[in-house]
């Protein structure tokens, strides 16, 4: 299998669930298990070998979920430390060991990337603007869920490279509804323009201020303020 590329991991088409179903089992996943067992090496590189079977062993498994499962599963080992919301996988070197433990991660991080797509594109759709809002009320809506998604980033797990995600997910939920996918990137980058930083968790204030220069920028319009109206949608999108 080819690696992924840029813009295959910035196209929602590619990881939307439900455009790919995804049927599992204990079958299943006893299928998966062995096939991850075939190629975890007899005897390990480690640190002395430059940990050169471990990563070869990755990459295989890599090709292997990718042409079992398709596209969408290339994040399965999109762990924590690249920006990533998968703590069952680290790295060839840090999750390859013995046959069966490694396949245990490999299910683990497969299952938790399926969750945590499940739970964002569950995210877009209850934050998705009414196709028949006016500008205005398109503009609070847009607002609001950027600050969300920058949110549902930072609780992923994700460490210095959160930033990354953030830009992914907002590009994913623009074009998630219908917007072209360039102008999503140009608008999420017009909005965040280096304003996160690395290993620093925003203030609520500065995430706020990125959702309105989104919204503004997308609708020209500046969200409407008094959310009294809105207070029943507002604590159902804190609730879930």
């Amino acid at each position: 299998m080819p690696p992924i590329t840029y813009e295959g991991i910035r196209n929602w088409d590619e990881c939307d669930p439900a455009r790919h179903p995804f049927a599992w089992d204990e079958g299943e996943e006893e299928h998966l298990r062995s096939l991850v067992r075939e190629w975890v090496p007899p005897v390990l590189s480690g640190m002395a070998g430059s940990w050169q079977g471990e990563r070869w062993c990755e990459s295989q498994v890599d090709a292997v979920v990718r042409e079992r499962y398709g596209a969408w599963a290339w994040g399965w080992s999109w762990c924590h430390y690249d920006s990533g919301p998968i703590g069952s996988w680290v790295s060839g070197p840090k999750s390859v060991t013995t046959p069966d433990d490694t396949a245990e991660r490999v299910v683990a991080a497969l299952l938790e990337w399926r969750a945590w797509l499940e739970r964002t594109a569950q995210r877009f759709a209850e934050l998705a603007p009414p196709p028949d809002a006016s500008p205005e009320d398109r503009s609070w809506h847009l607002e609001r869920a950027c600050v969300r998604l920058v949110t549902h980033a930072l609780d992923s797990g994700a460490d210095n490279a959160w930033r990354g995600q953030t830009s992914i997910v907002l590009g994913w939920f623009l074009t998630s509804t219908g917007m072209d996918r360039g102008e999503a990137e140009r608008a999420v980058e017009r909005a965040i323009g280096g304003r996160f930083e690395s290993w620093v968790t925003p203030d609520r204030a500065l995430i706020e201020s990125v959702g309105e220069d989104l919204a503004v920028g997308l609708t020209g319009r500046t969200p409407y303020q008094d959310n009294r109206e809105r207070a029943a949608l507002e604590e159902f999108h804190d609730r879930h």
